[in-house]
């Protein structure tokens, strides 16, 4: 059985190469926008409510909402909004992915202790000059785990993309429900997971070069 299925996988990559480089092409192109997208924000409105205690929780508690919300519920209704395609895939990727990012880069603003920031204020240092030489190096381990946490949650799900035609590996998988094909199934379930494994390989090697004290 399992020599059998080696064949069919064989033939379909033999026959279908392009098509399938074209889907992980797609695939890997909407992670990255959503992905880019959410850190803008994520890491934007940290910042922007840094030192707000009360603002941090009003965003923290908007941008949570959006993330028990299922991202398949929110294609479906965007569909009558934004109708389907690429635009809707990404908003609600980046629905998905901006909150681990912000809730990690507020707990890595405000990781700093109290000794660590009067000690900088007594060297002399600004406000501005703390934040960006004191509390930023300190928060960039936390900043980096939240992108990498709402990297392999885009990634995975971003296979939904595929039920409003905006492509990526999950036509494989959705095809392969529609025809009862389990090679297609697991054509498709192996190469996602293969792209988060490689998704986080190459963020733990940014981690690495970005963070070499840690």
């Amino acid at each position: 059985m399992n020599g059998k299925w080696m064949e069919v996988i064989t033939e379909y990559f033999r026959t279908n190469k392009d098509l399938y480089l074209e889907m992980v092409s797609t695939h890997i192109k909407i992670s990255l926008i959503a992905l880019l997208i959410a850190t803008v924000i994520g890491i934007g409105g940290a910042l922007l409510v840094s030192g707000n205690e009360r603002a941090q929780k009003i965003l923290s508690a908007v941008f949570q909402t959006f993330r028990v919300v299922p991202s398949l519920a929110v294609l479906i209704l965007l569909i009558p909004i934004m109708g389907t395609g690429i635009m809707p895939a990404l908003f609600a990727l980046t629905l998905l992915a901006v909150p681990p990012i912000f809730m990690n880069t507020i707990s890595g603003l405000t990781s700093a202790s109290p000794f660590t920031i009067e000690t900088a204020v007594g060297m002399g240092m600004t406000k501005r000059g703390t934040f960006w030489k004191v509390k930023w190096p300190l928060a960039r381990p936390m900043i980096l785990a939240g992108v990498k946490t709402a990297a392999i949650e885009i990634v995975a799900s971003a296979t939904l993309a595929a039920k409003i035609g905006a492509g990526g590996l999950g036509e494989i998988i959705f095809t392969g429900l529609g025809l009862y094909r389990m090679d297609l199934i697991l054509i498709g379930a192996v190469s996602v997971a293969t792209l988060s494994l490689m998704t986080g390989l190459i963020l733990d090697g940014a981690d690495k070069l970005l963070v070499p004290w840690k």
